[in-house]
């Protein structure tokens, strides 16, 4: 290529650029040369050349996947030798990299990280328990704890193993190999083969840790085929799953390299994102400060849950701001598709290499100012980074090759960053420690040690479970669902690759006959063509980077081809599904749709909504959805269905455990339960009471140490009798009507229901208090609902308090909400998870758990509180 005008260092005989670059800190070297020789520069080594790119206006142009590709660059294809045709090392023409993204986009969607939430809770709640085991003298690296916390979170979540990381002295093997082979894949990268091929000691350094990758991923296959579990996590979807395009499954080949890529992508960069973002909050306290107060407001006193992780605005923004300055994965490259001119005069051909530096993009003074070496979270406020330039911020990737991992990443980081906060005072070991980078192909800080300080007034918390909205469950994805029911025909049509648009449209396709609708429902693509006019037509997409979802792009590209009034008849609502980090493609395609219809002369029954998978993802579905069926009534002239179902509660034969889908769980024998700081001196303990249960474990059930017992309990009778009281009932009512729902046909009686299969403590939704304020007709009592249906009020006096339905209908005795309204508002009650305090091998068969007893005065100042589990 003709490139002699741009910058270069001067290049040395046969090294090139080569002598420029630090072996141990390239990065860093190559952060000195662009600000030497600008945001466009040329580098040449032994093995060809590259250009550096890092202002926002070149990166912009190259991120256009019209014009440019993700480059496989020489760093890359040195690891090939690990990570082969997986996600992160594949070309892009290669089969198995589609056939992989779309086989495994559902794990990364709002569906899949809201079942990873509760072992990502799991693992954080094992290293802060460490923490404050080992008191406020201890010195902890910080990067090498991250990675123990982001390894096992890995493990756990994506293939259900243990690495027990805290519960060894040393760090798994597993890690000193993927750094000596990602050290090597590098200096491999800048260096001639012939250099390369002398280096044997290093060559079979690098096959010895290929060895032991492939060996831990082999043997967490193994494990899984000789136990196999019912659950979607990523191992079972690359085992099981079937590609929608190909009606292919993943090779074993195949899956060894995507394990491997897993367990390296899935921990290495989030593990240094976690310890820069603490180095960056002890060296800026203001931030720190504003963290730490955000954090108690949101959680109080409580373990994070997966909904209140949206209001942690300004830790997201801190974590964005960390990745700014120093981006974990700090550069991806790219190639043209065909030749062209780079910013309009510099010629380029496919066979070059453009490198985008990210640590030098994020610092563009054009785009982030004079300051823009400073750690300023606020540059993340919502309308400023809605102002900021396309591609200006690019620490995942770019376009289709982007990190697939990225939601699971901050959703980690926000988890284990707000409780790290909300428990510890953090301190530097030494308070004038400077910034040391360590580089691989990855960054991460060198030598920065912490000690942590439980907070005053924090008091210890228990490891349990946190609930989570639970969805219906979908029929096999890709299935189209027909209503058995007769009805007015209702047409759901689905565009959607990580699963949730899709869950979304069963929900409404299954409710659909008891509103008196039979459904038929497909993805967008089986139905491009036509649109039928018999029916309303519900539509669910989201957005990929603009684009439409794989199974919606022949409907959307016939949908925008259709004339002006030549939809006229048919009858729509559009649901959207996105993400707002994606700013300049939010909601396009469900947009679009839209757009189209309008066009084409549809009719919306419904307003278009916009589901936010950063913000309250669920609670926005349930909102539109509450008005869905009304709106079909009206509009198909029938009557609308009454929303409470109605209840019966009759003996049944069916188990406790299979009635709340635990069927997993097994009786066990309790051999001891006894007080170990008893009520009289509970004051003065830390946490107040402790009590030391000792089980017999049921036949052929094992665990090791750092295990999790999981406990299905029962609720307290003072609870029990409250709702009771509240409804004037007693607890051998017998209830009966029609339309049962499930696990209710297990109760025997209203007290029955009340104490063992339905959570009463469960905070109220705004959803619910609308319905309380819908069935109070006195007025002051109304006007006292109503206020707390400001959402600043809700917040503040409903959600941060805990207050339960009970406690609001409590609180307001002319509420005539019946009985059934009430019990269909309560969740199924839950297990909860307790840690193992005792070791396998001190008496086998055997189990102990050490837990805190939950009492004290409620949040919401109505009465006690008592944990279910605990005061079981």
């Amino acid at each position: 290529m003709t490139d002699l005008t741009i910058p270069q260092p001067k290049p040395a005989p046969w090294l090139g650029n080569l002598p420029d670059i630090d072996a141990q800190t390239p990065i860093q070297s190559m952060m000195q040369l662009v600000r030497e020789y600008g945001p466009l520069m040329r580098l040449d080594f032994p093995i060809g050349r590259v250009l550096m790119l890092s202002s926002q206006e070149l990166a912009n142009e190259v991120c256009d996947e019209t014009r440019f590709a993700k480059k496989v660059h020489a760093s890359l294809q040195q690891l090939r030798a690990i990570g082969g045709d997986g996600l992160f090392t594949a070309y892009n023409d290669e089969p198995n990299w589609g056939k992989a993204h779309r086989i495994l986009m559902p794990a990364f969607g709002p569906m899949g990280l809201r079942d990873m939430f509760e072992p990502m809770l799991d693992i954080a709640e094992q290293m802060l328990t460490r923490w404050e085991r080992f008191g406020p003298q201890v010195e902890l690296d910080a990067a090498e704890q991250m990675t123990r916390l982001t390894l096992d979170t890995i493990a756990l979540c994506g293939f259900d193993y243990r690495f027990n990381s805290f519960y060894q002295d040393e760090l798994h093997p597993f890690v000193d190999a993927m750094m000596s082979s990602l050290t090597e894949a590098g200096i491999r990268s800048r260096r001639p083969p012939f250099i390369n091929k002398l280096r044997k000691k290093a060559a079979r350094q690098f096959d010895k840790d290929t060895e032991l990758l492939y060996g831990v991923s082999d043997q967490l296959i193994a494990e899984r085929r000789k136990r196999p579990v019912d659950k979607p996590d990523l191992l079972n979807r690359m085992l099981e799953a079937v590609d929608p395009v190909t009606g292919e499954r993943l090779s074993d080949e195949n899956i060894r390299y995507q394990m491997v890529t897993f367990l390296i992508a899935g921990h290495e960069t989030t593990s240094g994102l976690l310890s820069f973002a603490l180095y960056f909050l002890l060296n800026n306290p203001e931030a720190l400060h504003k963290a730490q107060a955000q954090v108690d407001e949101v959680l109080g006193e409580s373990l994070p849950s997966l909904e209140q992780l949206s209001q942690l605005r300004y830790i997201e923004q801190i974590l964005m701001e960390t990745l700014r300055l120093w981006p974990t994965a700090p550069a991806f490259a790219v190639s043209p598709r065909e030749q062209t001119l780079l910013a309009g005069k510099y010629p380029i051909t496919p066979r070059d290499v453009l490198m985008v530096m990210l640590p030098m993009l994020h610092r563009d003074p054009q785009v982030w100012g004079d300051d823009a070496d400073a750690f300023r979270p606020e540059r993340f406020d919502p309308e400023l980074e809605k102002a900021l330039p396309p591609n200006a911020w690019k620490p995942f990737g770019n376009g289709m090759r982007a990190c697939i991992g990225r939601p699971f990443a901050m959703q980690e980081a926000m988890l284990v960053l707000s409780m790290l906060l909300q428990r510890f005072d953090v301190s530097a070991v030494d308070p004038d420690y400077q910034l040391q980078i360590k580089e691989t192909l990855t960054l991460k800080p060198e030598g920065f040690r912490i000690r942590v300080r439980r907070r005053q007034n924090q008091p210890q918390r228990w490891a349990g479970a946190v609930a989570t909205p639970q969805e219906k469950p979908a029929t096999a994805s890709g299935a189209q669902v027909e209503s058995s029911a007769e009805g007015v025909p209702l047409w759901v049509l689905y565009g959607s690759n990580t699963g949730s648009a899709e869950s979304f449209a069963r929900r409404i396709s299954e409710d659909a006959a008891r509103n008196g609708f039979a459904a038929r429902c497909h993805s967008l693509d089986e139905q491009a063509g036509s649109l039928p006019t018999d029916g309303p037509v519900i539509l669910l997409s989201a957005s990929y980077e603009g684009e439409p979802p794989d199974n919606a792009r022949r409907f959307v590209d016939w949908l925008a081809a259709q004339p002006e009034g030549s939809l006229q008849g048919v009858r729509y609502a559009v649901f959207g599904c996105g993400n707002r980090q994606w700013a300049s493609t939010y909601q396009a395609i469900p947009q679009k749709l839209e757009d189209c219809l309008q066009q084409a002369g549809a009719e919306a029954l419904l307003p278009r909504a916009e589901a936010d998978a950063n913000a309250d993802f669920f609670a926005t579905f349930d909102g539109w959805y509450r008005g869905l069926w009304p709106a079909l009534a009206e509009a198909c002239g029938i009557e609308a269905a009454a929303q409470a179902p109605s209840i019966s509660v009759q003996a049944s034969t069916q188990s406790r455990c299979s009635a709340l889908n635990q069927p997993h769980m097994q009786l066990a024998q309790v051999l001891d339960n006894r007080e170990l700081v008893a009520s009289a001196t509970a004051t003065n303990a830390p946490d107040g009471r402790k009590r030391h249960v000792q089980l017999a474990l049921p036949d052929g059930m094992t665990y090791q140490t750092g295990d999790y017992l999981t406990v299905l309990p029962s609720n307290p009778q003072a609870q029990v009798q409250r709702v009771l009281r509240r409804f004037g009932l007693t607890a051998d009512t017998r209830l009966s009507a029609d339309a049962v729902p499930g696990f209710w046909n297990a109760a025997h009686s209203l007290g029955d229901l009340l104490s063992h299969y339905l959570e009463l403590a469960q905070p109220a939704s705004h959803q619910q208090l609308q319905q309380l304020s819908a069935a109070t007709r006195c007025p002051p009592e109304k006007a006292e609902l109503d206020a707390l249906l400001v959402p600043e009020a809700f917040q503040h006096k409903v959600a941060q308090q805990h207050v339960s339905v009970l406690d609001l209908l409590e609180r307001v005795p002319g509420c005539e909400l019946p009985l059934a309204d009430y019990l269909a508002m309560l969740p199924p009650l839950r297990p909860r998870q307790y840690s193992i305090s005792s070791a396998p091998q001190q008496h086998p068969g055997q189990c102990s758990l050490t837990l805190s007893v939950m009492q004290g005065a409620a949040w919401s100042g109505q009465g006690d509180f008592f944990g279910v589990a605990s005061n079981w």
